[in-house]
């Protein structure tokens, strides 16, 4: 161990006890756990010197031996398990996965669970000395809330879709479960990211400078970010790279002082995204040097720096660009989260210091990470009731290059498990049944010397042929992290049609006439018109973690029946989309988009029927009174399923710039065979109320519509027959909410 590092450690140790003196001298009341934390802060601070200060303001926080500090690095990642740690951990799905379980207590639970094994991983750290390695702290910086605006932006799938509410409730979930309920102390910190208008286009994310109406920002892009905030009191939030409106969004006077600061008065800290300092240099211009970057983004209220520039602020203090008092406020910021995390405390004061090692892959953390993968699964089409298998189902061919492919289901952002079963691996294992496997293209193109004519003749005998396509997270994802191939740049997509040798792969395989299932793995929306067309059953498996491959196998033979719901629009073309540069909302997700679809936001089919009756609700409320609405879902299939009952309001009679409907309510509920039951949700004024076109939020008066069904209202009629609706006068005085 480095000695500096030892001392330090053993200095902190001594003072962390209860004795009234340390080598003849008082405990500091910085390292007195009974005193207030304001106390403390202010303590420790008081004795740092501004060199010091410094030195704690980037990822990389050298320790301060003298004062007990530890090293610490703030850089750790759990999109959906503990992300890139030495060790092996528990792989759930990824978060646009998880959104399409549209459950967010069993969202929670898994977040309670990731946090678990981040707190083994940091308490394994600490007993090894080396917490300023990257990835074994304690502030994560998850969940990633942007709104997937566009199929065709490389990291959406890091995200929870489409939808500010559904975005919001899984928000709030993967929070609650990372920081824990302890009133005294935090699980692990939670950090929302990307402050506030980024989702691409990822080849320019250091450059480029989004613009959004007012109406825009308060409908579409902040909602969730206020709700994390006010509802699950995230600890922490990331400032994204891109500029807004001319300013870099990590010197931001609108998003950083004005809303998060003023408006919204967090208390938690603000980082910067990796290098976004460095970006007001090099990317944006909008800066002449280091000294004058890294005090202007103090300045706005970036605490912290993912980066180095931070190391020039001792020279800005210098020049006069920043006083010390103005650094000592984002340096307490970075204090209380440390002192939140119990870093200052004796280990039996913190409840989550005792942590054991175990828990990492322990079997209820694997058992869950199976279960959101089967309730990821979203069932699009299953004609003449293909699925689940029938027992004459003996010989399978299983093609495709996501058929076996364990970086693909792993996602981004990710840890290494144990066990990562694939598809064919499931396949493989399940009795009486015989595999004939082949990879026969990558995601682009055709293996070297396949033969597609001569290929189709191996599988004249086979019961049934699986295909598991898609793309993969080494294509579309974070930029500078996906490679390149025809349809992909930078990160993101060009385009989100299906690859065309797939298409043609299955095009020669389906004139076998033999029964055929398509699975896709992809982090967003694809367009594969002629599958749906022809191939008569069609599974979006996202990227489905370490259980995968037998969540799929699970749903193929009917031991799970398929309840995920998509939370994004799959459209048909490209020409469907506006510029991906373009964020106007306008003509974008389910809520703005009129034209046709391949499947829309909320679509999913199960192996059993559902059906809705007796929609209730007042026809006439106070815009400043609440609102209880009732709908009856029956089973009326013959298994026992689960349904994601769906409540969408529309203001288009009163305001034209209204969506055409927006997502308020959902509640996932277990039914068996003939079982009917009452699902209640309860509305609040906020609920009823709608962003005007300059931007207020306000319940007006008017006349609303609220829909019940299992997909968004807003799709073709081929997908609504089974949507109930009412209409409800508003009636009063406009009432007005921040946002």
């Amino acid at each position: 161990m480095n000695k500096h590092l030892l001392t330090g450690f053993l200095l902190a140790g001594a003072l962390m006890t209860t004795a009234p003196t340390v080598q003849g001298q008082e405990v500091p009341p910085y390292l007195n756990a009974d005193l207030p934390m304001e106390t403390r802060i202010n303590d420790l601070v008081s004795r740092m010197t501004l060199e010091e200060k410094v030195s704690q303001m980037t990822h990389t926080s050298k320790g301060i031996p003298r004062l007990g500090i530890p090293d610490y690095n703030w850089w750790n990642e759990c999109l959906h398990g503990v992300a890139r740690s030495a060790e092996k951990v528990t792989v759930f799905p990824q978060p646009i996965g998880l959104a399409a379980t549209f459950n967010p207590e069993e969202l929670q639970k898994s977040a309670d669970m990731i946090a678990d094994e981040g707190r083994a991983v940091y308490n394994a750290s600490v007993r090894k000395g080396n917490t300023i390695q990257r990835y074994t702290g304690l502030t994560f910086w998850t969940p990633n809330i942007n709104i997937f605006r566009d199929p065709r932006w490389g990291r959406g799938h890091e995200t929870y879709g489409e939808d500010p509410y559904l975005t919001a409730e899984m928000g709030i979930a993967m929070v609650k479960g990372l920081q824990g309920n302890d009133p005294d102390y935090l699980k692990v910190s939670a950090c929302a990211k990307h402050f506030a208008v980024h989702s691409g286009p990822e080849p320019l994310r250091h450059e480029f400078n989004a613009t959004a109406s007012d109406h825009d920002l308060k409908d579409t892009y902040l909602p969730a970010f206020y709700r994390l905030i006010k509802e699950a009191n995230v600890s922490g939030i990331m400032c994204a790279y891109n500029r807004f409106n001319g300013e870099p969004c990590c010197g931001s006077n609108l998003f950083l002082r004005k809303i998060l600061l003023h408006d919204w008065n967090f208390e938690g800290y603000v980082t910067s995204d990796c290098w976004a300092i460095s970006d007001f240099l090099y990317g944006h211009k909008t800066h002449a040097d280091s000294i004058s970057a890294s005090a202007d983004a103090v300045l706005h209220g970036t605490d912290l720096e993912c980066g180095d520039m931070y190391r020039s602020l001792g020279k800005a203090v210098e020049a006069g660009l920043i006083t010390e008092e103005q650094i000592d406020i984002s340096l307490k910021r970075l204090l209380r989260i440390r002192f939140r995390l119990g870093m200052f405390d004796p280990a039996d004061r913190v409840p989550y210091a005792s942590i054991p090692y175990s828990v990492l892959e322990s079997r209820p953390h694997q058992e869950q990470a199976l279960k959101m993968a089967r309730q990821s699964m979203v069932l699009l089409k299953n004609e003449h009731r293909l699925l689940p298998l029938s027992a004459g189902i003996k010989k399978i061919a299983l093609i495709g290059p996501n058929a076996h492919n364990e970086t693909t289901q792993l996602g981004n952002y990710n840890g290494i498990p144990s066990n990562n079963i694939t598809l064919l691996e499931a396949l493989q294992a399940e009795k009486g049944i015989e595999v004939v496997y082949d990879e026969v293209s990558d995601f682009t193109q055709l293996k070297e010397g396949t033969d597609l004519e001569q290929l189709a003749n191996r599988y004249k005998d086979v019961d049934l042929i699986i295909y598991a396509g898609g793309v993969s997270p080494l294509l579309e994802g974070e930029a500078g992290d996906a490679g390149e191939a025809d349809g992909f740049a930078g990160g993101d997509r060009t385009t989100i049609q299906l690859p065309a040798i797939q298409t043609e792969v299955m095009k020669r395989l389906k004139r076998l006439n033999k029964p055929m299932v398509f699975i896709c793995m992809s982090g967003g929306a694809m367009a594969y018109n002629w599958e749906a067309e022809n191939i008569p059953a069609i599974i979006q498996a996202w990227y489905g973690g370490q259980a995968a491959g037998t969540a799929l196998a699970d749903i193929l033979f009917g031991r799970y029946n398929p309840s995920g719901k998509l939370p994004v629009t799959f459209y048909r073309s490209d020409a469907d989309l506006p510029p991906m540069e373009d964020y106007s909302m306008t003509n974008r997700t389910y809520r703005y988009f009129s034209g046709d679809v391949l499947y829309p936001f909320g679509y999913g089919l199960s192996y059993t029927s559902f059906k809705y009756r007796k929609l209730q609700c007042p026809q006439v409320t106070q815009t400043g009174d609440s609102l209880t609405v009732t709908v009856e879902v029956c089973n009326t299939g013959k298994r026992a399923g689960e349904e994601v009952v769906q409540l969408y309001l529309s203001h288009r009679a009163m305001a034209p710039e209204a969506p055409l409907c927006q997502l308020v309510r959902f509640q996932k509920v277990i039914l068996q065979p003939g079982e009917r039951k009452t699902v209640i949700f309860r509305l609040s004024p906020r609920d009823l109320a709608y962003v005007d076109e300059t931007g207020g939020v306000g319940t007006m008066p008017g006349t609303v519509t609220i829909y019940a069904g299992n997909v968004c209202p807003s799709a073709p009629q081929r997908f609504t027959e089974g949507i109930l609706s009412r209409t409800i006068e508003l009636q009063g005085e406009p009432k007005y909410f921040l946002y």
